[in-house]
């Protein structure tokens, strides 16, 4: 199976040290996603020329990860993350936080179009700025969509396009669970909600699954956790498709990412 990751590359910037680490969410996906030999990884997005960008391929180098597709703007600014950290490990950003560079501008070519079309699967977040392109593509049928919503939580608006949404993965707490029991009695889509400390919760054709979250030590961040969860989710379920194993893979990895600095 193939997996494409899309858009978003960045550099990651803790405040309080200064140190830098190449993310975003299709970078962290990838990475994680490359560790499992049965799927076969892509990424696509855009970066600049300058040290930032430098610093995400050489990050890479070394995985085994398809990086034909990621374009490399002349004269561009890579995206750059400013993020802040809790003594217990949370990250948490300020109204500065995000520098998007290329990455908000970069408009899908007709080649990176024809490679989401050839795909299995695309892993793509609500809040690209290539989301929509992707949906209308997705609509065609030819391929299948698993989607981050982080937290958003517009429903309304989400009627219109859980249809099209295969894997649809969001961030919540128990007070938004019914809305996704319901709609898995609509639709036979997976809805994955993570409940960070809490574990996590699939619906599937109005099943309910759950499953704990990895007792860590310490968190030393989270950045990233969402991101390695997501991975292992979506790796292990084209292995078996088995829902709870692939929750529990998810959870397995995420605990991994929670002891390190930065998504990978």
């Amino acid at each position: 199976m193939n997996i494409t990751a899309m858009t978003c590359m960045c550099v990651d910037v803790f405040d309080d040290t200064g140190e830098i680490r190449p993310g975003g969410e299709a970078l962290n996906f990838a990475a994680i996603a490359s560790e499992y030999n049965h799927v076969s990884i892509d990424i696509l997005g855009a970066i600049g020329d300058d040290n930032y960008g430098k610093a995400i391929l050489k990050s890479i180098e070394n995985k085994r990860i398809n990086k034909e597709f990621i374009r490399i703007i002349a004269g561009s600014a890579t995206a750059n993350h400013r993020i802040y950290l809790t003594e217990k490990g949370d990250r948490y950003f300020k109204d500065d936080s995000w520098n998007g560079g290329i990455h908000d501008t970069y408009l899908l070519s007709d080649s990176d179009k024809n490679k989401i079309m050839s795909s299995d699967i695309v892993f793509i977040t609500y809040d690209s700025p290539n989301f929509d392109e992707v949906l209308e593509l997705r609509k065609s049928g030819f391929f299948q969509i698993a989607v981050d919503f982080n937290v958003l939580r517009d429903f309304k608006m989400l009627e219109n396009i859980v249809p099209y949404i295969d894997f649809f993965f969001i961030s919540g707490e128990e007070s938004i669970l019914s809305q996704f029991h319901k709609w898995s009695e609509q639709y036979c889509n997976i809805f994955n909600i993570t409940l960070a400390e809490n574990g996590s919760v699939t619906y599937y054709m109005g099943k309910e699954y759950r499953v704990n979250a990895v007792p860590i030590d310490k968190v030393i961040d989270t950045t990233g956790c969402g991101d390695s969860y997501h991975a292992g989710f979506l790796c292990s379920y084209l292995r078996d498709s088995n829902i709870t194993n692939a929750m529990n893979e998810g959870s397995k990895v995420a605990s991994k990412t929670l002891s390190h600095i930065g998504g990978f």
